[in-house]
């Protein structure tokens, strides 16, 4: 076996003995098929990067199918937030496709199969239902109903599309083995009425085909040759070829459903009922709330779509289930925001500094770099003066040989600036200090090339200027979930696990360069961590999101 042939994943290597078997490279076709009954998450950015990375490597077509088969649940708004995820993922699909688009020949399908004996007309309740169709250990029992004629289920069924049946009085179900070891075998449903409105087909329709009907049939209308889906769907793979068996002719490529493993993440839920269930509730602000596990809470956050990419491959494809650590997707983030942001100044913690021996009213606008990670290195202009705002933690008016930030009597060295030496405080009349004094070295101006500038000091602190500082709410944003596995135990109710911290809301002061960012700008706040404009902000009111910051900080938390 070839280096390549080993480096292939499991996937790959079914659709590489395919091809080995007869398979022509030029009847592949792959597919995504969302639900449009909420907004994506990083589990579907998975499943999207696979599918249509399988489309890139095999120069194959991918089509997006929406699973519309259930009005109740649907709406184009999620029709609209699916195709913008997978654009924005950087993703084009060969074909816009709808389960809805096959609706008539679905009916048309299960019609001849009522002919050919392979489906009737059930009129039991839901708990009827339930009740004879028996457990794994016991065999199931045969509906009264399942023997009805022909001619019976013909007019029923036409009847229930014409919409002459409340909802709940009747279903199609598929005549198979009410004995079978497969629960899903056991007569499953395939229509039930539904007298609602569709997101496109409008009141056209009073039934609608059940996911597992409707799914392998429209693989095979689209001529899929690899359905791929979640291990969920195992069970479900017999039903597949099942319905299948009853509808391929020998011509044509008859889908291959195999699944692989969900990938979920710490800290985190990834099911869209659990996250309609945050939204509907109000624990987040909505679907793209930037604590969410959604792909459009990620951006909002300041994800990159190249940082979601790069984490899907890094998982990769495995067979079993497993929790994957929050960490990683955040070291991502963090590896391609460092290559590609800005570094400004912000301080969000302020305490004035009052550099005493700078000439009043004076003021520079100083050099600073732009990012060192560019080839070529660019610059931006940062005014200075008097008085400046630090971060509070930065000063100790007492401290030990290891703190390396200002305290009095020693020197530390302001960002792209001057030199210092901590003085004096002043305090309030609780003890809380309201002002740092200082004096600088003229002399020591970062850049200048004079002797002082070259004076080694060990710390370095960040700062903006007060009388130039720019306003901005900053919001930052913690992980969600206290657990690392809030769906992990069914005996307690994920809720219990949320985080109250979440969310902190602070006040912060920005170098002016930042008064003219835009919804989606991305910078990294020096020594604090990497940030983002918000939908929210306005050229009048700036809104930051603090996307990830510097360094794995849980991990420290967690082990204590």
């Amino acid at each position: 076996m070839s280096t390549k042939e080993k480096s292939l994943n499991f996937i790959e290597q079914i659709i590489e003995e395919d091809i080995k078997n007869g398979l022509p490279t030029e009847k592949l076709h792959f597919r995504f098929p969302p639900e449009p009954n909420g907004y994506l998450h990083l589990g579907h950015a998975s499943s999207i990067c696979l599918n249509f990375g399988l489309g890139i490597k095999y120069n194959a077509p991918v089509n997006l199918r929406f699973d519309d088969t259930n009005p109740s649940k649907e709406e184009q708004e999620f029709v609209d937030a699916i195709k913008h995820d997978v654009e924005w993922l950087g993703y084009k699909w060969a074909n816009e496709v709808y389960a809805s688009d096959y609706f008539q020949q679905l009916y048309d399908w299960a019609f001849q199969m009522i002919k050919d004996g392979k489906a009737y007309v059930d009129s039991q309740s839901s708990e009827e239902m339930a009740q004879q169709k028996g457990t794994p250990s016991t065999v199931g029992v045969d509906s009264p109903y399942r023997n009805r004629s022909v001619e019976e289920n013909l007019d029923l069924f036409e009847r229930m599309k014409n919409g002459e049946f409340e909802e709940g009085t009747h279903i199609l179900r598929a005549k198979i083995d009410m004995a079978h070891t497969n629960m899903l075998m056991r007569d499953p449903i395939m229509y039930r009425i539904m007298k609602k409105t569709h997101h496109r087909t409008q009141n056209d329709w009073c039934i609608y085909p059940m996911y597992d009907w409707a799914h392998g049939e429209s693989d095979y209308l689209e001529s899929i040759s690899h359905s791929f889906c979640t291990l969920e769907f195992l069970p479900h793979r017999e039903l597949y070829d099942w319905f299948l068996d009853q509808v391929v002719a020998d011509e044509n490529i008859r889908p291959k459903q195999r699944e692989f493993a969900r990938r979920n993440l710490s800290h985190t839920v990834v099911s869209k009922r659990k996250l309609a269930r945050l939204v509907n509730e109000g624990f987040v602000t909505g679907w793209d709330d930037p604590r969410m596990s959604t792909i459009s809470g990620l951006r909002r956050r300041g994800y990159t779509a190249a940082s979601i990419r790069n984490y899907a491959d890094t998982i990769g494809i495995a067979k079993r289930d497993n929790l994957i650590d929050v960490s990683l997707l955040e070291f991502c983030v963090r590896e391609d925001l460092n290559k590609i942001t800005p570094r400004v100044m912000a301080v969000l913690d302020p305490v004035k500094l009052v550099i005493t021996n700078y000439p009043e009213g004076q003021e520079e606008w100083l050099d600073a770099e732009n990012n060192p990670e560019e080839e070529v290195m660019t610059f931006r202009k940062v005014p200075f003066s008097k008085e400046l705002y630090i971060e509070r933690e930065d000063f100790k008016e007492e401290a030990n040989s290891k703190f390396f930030r200002l305290t009095l009597g020693k020197e530390v060295r302001l960002k792209n600036a001057y030199i210092i030496k901590g003085e004096s405080v002043v305090k309030d009349e609780n003890g809380n200090i309201t002002e740092i004094h200082a004096t600088y070295d003229a002399d020591s101006r970062s850049g200048s090339g004079s002797e002082a500038s070259k004076r080694k000091v060990k710390g370095t602190i960040h700062w903006v200027s007060v009388p130039h500082a720019v306003e901005a709410e900053v919001r930052i944003y913690d992980r969600l979930f206290v657990d690392e596995n809030p769906d992990g135990n069914k005996e307690v109710d994920f809720i219990d696990f949320i985080n109250p911290n979440s969310l902190e809301v602070v006040k912060g002061y920005l170098e002016p360069s930042l008064s003219t960012a835009v919804e989606g700008d991305k910078f990294q706040f020096q020594r604090l961590g990497y940030f983002c404009v918000d939908k929210e902000s306005s050229a009048n009111a700036l809104v930051f999101n603090k996307t990830v910051g510097l360094r794995d900080t849980w991990a420290k938390v967690e082990q204590k």
